[in-house]
């Protein structure tokens, strides 16, 4: 169990990261369907005088104002109990930063640079949706409105200033380069996406765009495939005859929001019966993972996930090293502006340990 004595009072990020947890500690941590009522147990929280969540593939961020350590420590507590982790089990993916460096941290995240892939922009849409969801709850107030307004202007600064993000870094485009690299010209390959939230549409839009022919679109609400098929030329598919279409399919997109996975082994196996000796490959976008684990061991069935899309874009982060460290520079003056502009604001919470800050994130 943590004790106050691990946290300070006063501006803080508590969570996980890619960075620090593996994909299979990630499906863990995810919130899914606990989101609303830990938000209900934070907001009982004493001393817990504001807060923001954020929670994507890659992270799950708690943003906070603590009057006391001991609602810092209360926060970690909360979380843990809710997704049945003990913080024994918790401390080698945790991140916990503190006043400035949690500032810097946020402004970092915002601008794409502490993304798996480096430069990517959904994390901004992300950020802002996480920041809106606060503030309609009311959970925000005068320290974390400034910090998010900054950061937003901080993320829209670096990106024209710098060429973090040229190229226009994503998932979905990501997992479009990487079908073109293995079967080349897409006109004539299959192709089946599960899931048409943003990134399902996202992917589907680089499939067309890169040259994709039969796409079938897949939703676990029939009326959102339906919509988006007809937005890009593609056949609409109910959800429930998923596993009929493997069969018919080279590549499947899977990114739903779906708790446990929706293709299993046994549907794909039967499926590989069917396909002679064609490969099935899956890109699997989701978390929790939408493929079953044991679909991976089949013969002429390859699975990629979103840590192996990240390895695979990894050469392209080696790439914008020169404008990343650009990035943190500049980032690095407007986050000890915003730290000086805050600091006066958090001495009723009895804390100001100076731009600087605690920095922990401790390693698995």
């Amino acid at each position: 169990m943590s004790s106050a004595s691990d946290f300070t009072a006063g501006f803080f990020v508590l969570g996980a990261t890619h960075h620090q947890a593996p994909l299979a500690i990630r499906e863990k941590l995810a919130l899914g369907e606990n989101f609303e009522p830990l938000q209900a147990d934070l907001a009982a929280l004493p001393g817990l005088r504001e807060f923001a969540v954020l929670n994507t593939c890659n992270r799950i961020e708690f943003y906070g104002v603590a009057e006391t350590a001991e609602a810092a420590a209360g926060v970690q507590r909360a979380f843990c109990q809710r997704q049945r982790f003990t913080e024994e089990e918790f401390g080698p993916y945790r991140l916990r930063l503190q006043n400035g460096e949690a500032v810097r941290h946020l402004l970092e995240v915002a601008a794409g640079i502490d993304s798996q892939l480096i430069g990517e922009t959904e994390i901004f849409g992300q950020v802002k949706a996480a920041y809106a969801r606060a503030q309609e709850r009311g959970t925000t107030g005068p320290v974390l409105n400034r910090i998010f307004q900054k950061a937003f202007q901080a993320a829209k600064h670096v990106r024209t200033n710098t060429a973090i993000n040229s190229g226009h870094v994503s998932v979905a485009n990501v997992a479009v380069d990487l079908a073109v690299t293995i079967f080349g010209q897409l006109a004539s390959t299959r192709i089946l996406l599960l899931g048409a939230g943003d990134i399902g549409e996202k992917t589907a839009r680089a499939f067309k765009s890169r040259g994709a022919g039969a796409l079938t679109v897949a939703s676990r609400r029939l009326e959102s495939a339906m919509e988006l098929a007809a937005s890009l030329e593609a056949t609409p598919l109910p959800f429930e005859n998923r596993d009929q279409q493997l069969a018919a399919s080279d590549i499947v997109v899977c990114s739903t929001s779906a708790p446990h996975a929706v293709v299993l082994q046994s549907a794909v196996a039967a499926a590989m019966r069917k396909r002679a000796a064609r490969p099935l490959f899956f890109i699997d976008l989701a978390l929790p993972r939408d493929v079953e684990a044991e679909v991976a061991k089949l013969d002429n069935v390859f699975v990629y996930n979103l840590d192996d899309l990240a390895a695979i874009a990894e050469e392209n982060r080696v790439a914008r090293e020169a404008d990343v460290d650009k990035c943190r520079r500049l980032l690095d003056e407007r986050a000890a502006a915003v730290w000086r502009q805050v600091e006066g604001r958090l001495t009723t919470a009895g804390n100001a340990d100076g731009v600087t800050g605690t920095r922990e994130t401790s390693q698995a």
